[in-house]
Order: structure tokens, then sequence, then C-alpha cells
């Protein structure tokens, strides 16, 4: 059991680092669409989530591979967990072009 705990921490501290860093880039996209300045908030979003999500690689893996791995996995998740919750569930809009629609 504790081998178990020891294992799943850096699993579970890596996704939470993983929604920190893809739900606050979905958030940084939303607010930065419509605002007068994106790039500025592209920029400092990228600064802020890139230093806290190392931050917390380094905290969490310290200086053992296996919880940096274990961590990446967690990220890794979080990923297509806040992909999955962020995805539009309506199609794309008929009158666009072919191109344009299935561009990836």
């Amino acid at each position: 059991m504790n081998e178990t705990m020891i294992l799943a921490a850096p699993v579970f501290l890596g996704f939470l680092l993983g929604v920190f860093f893809f739900g606050g880039l979905w958030w940084t996209v939303k607010r930065a669409i419509p605002s007068q300045r994106p790039a500025l908030w592209f920029s400092a979003s990228l600064l802020v989530r890139t230093s806290i999500a190392m931050a917390g690689f380094y905290l969490v893996g310290g200086n053992a591979w296996a919880r940096w791995l274990l961590c990446l996995l967690g990220f890794i998740l979080a990923r297509f967990f806040v992909n999955s919750l962020t995805r539009s569930s309506r199609p794309n809009p008929p009158d666009l072009p072919a191109e344009i629609r299935y561009a990836p």
C-alpha cells in the first residue's frame, strides 16, 4: 500500500500540473482572441504556465528519474483530460470550404 502511494503521488501531482498548464492555455485562448493585445496575453501566459509547471516538476521529481517520468505521465494524461473537457460538441460550420473544415 505504501509503495502504491509513493508511485501514485507523482502521477497525481503531474496530473494537477497538466490541468493547470493546459487549462490555463484554454483560458488564455478564450481571453486573448477578443483582446486588444493578444500577443501580451499569450506571452505572459506562456511564461507563467511554463514557470509553474517546471517548478512543479522539479519539486515533485527531485533527483529521482522515476518520479520525473511518473509526473510526466500524469501531465500527459491531463492533456487528454482537458482536451476532452474543452472540445466543442458542435460540428464544423457547413459553409466553410472542405480544406478549412478538415484542416488539422
